[in-house]
């Protein structure tokens, strides 16, 4: 009989104040914790979306969820041509975007309630920060309204595999993930509500449903490391 995790306490993900409040307590240590908890893969990740965004060739470009600003330097080395502003709700985290990675567009900014014009931008990238908003069809459908038309989004987050390795993921995701943010932020309940959060986002075809319904059309999803993570890919008609 598989192990279960333990029953997660009521999710999160709905009150920003408490998502707040988790990446300003990990901001500074957050992007060490990132690669000790992925075996150094997110950067492999992140690649897989670079890849995806070069292909279009955007002249303007803005990161979503932003963080500490690790995809959008990347973005601006693959794309020197384009203008990438960097926007995140945490300030903490953005202070760290502009401290060690020396950014220089941020904004600081709710994803649901964007502070810019309709159809500013030619793409829109979100790495492991749609998960955390308030609220999802919220946040599409104000990434599709700054998008102009024919426009691309891209949003990789967490998912669950499936088959054999679902059972192993879910026990990693309870007890050892929380255990190695633990030794690397010294915040064990912050990874608790990563768990959490993982386990309630919708991923493969839900996810492509919550694309189409807010606008976006072609919506693709691709998995990577065996459907530990699902890089998503759509456009504005």
């Amino acid at each position: 009989m598989p192990v279960e995790p333990p029953s997660a306490p009521q999710l999160r993900q709905q009150d920003p104040a408490f998502v707040r409040g988790v990446f300003a307590e990990i901001a500074q240590r957050y992007d060490r914790a990132n690669s000790l908890i992925s075996g150094g893969i997110d950067a492999r990740w992140r690649r897989a979306l670079t890849r995806a965004v070069v292909a279009w060739q955007p002249a303007r470009l803005l990161d979503l969820a932003t963080g500490s600003g690790v995809l959008a330097e990347q973005l601006g080395r693959a794309l020197p041509e384009t203008e990438i502003v960097s926007a995140d709700f945490s300030l903490p985290m953005l202070r760290q975007a502009r401290d060690v990675r020396q950014l220089p567009r941020l904004v600081l900014a709710d994803g649901t309630r964007l502070p810019f014009r309709d159809s500013s931008f030619d793409a829109l990238t979100v790495a492991f920060g749609l998960r955390n908003m308030s609220s999802w069809p919220t946040a599409l459908a104000e990434m599709r309204r700054v998008l102009r038309p024919g426009g691309h989004l891209a949003v990789l987050d967490f998912s669950l595999p499936g088959g054999w390795l679902r059972a192993p993921y879910r026990l990693y995701l309870h007890w050892v993930l929380p255990k190695l943010a633990a030794l690397a932020t010294g915040s064990r309940a912050s990874y608790e509500y990563l768990a959490e959060s993982i386990e309630k986002f919708p991923s493969g075809n839900a996810m492509c449903r919550l694309l189409e319904e807010a606008g976006f059309r072609q919506a693709t999803a691709q998995t990577l490391t065996l459907g530990v993570v699902t890089l998503y890919l759509a456009e504005v008609p």
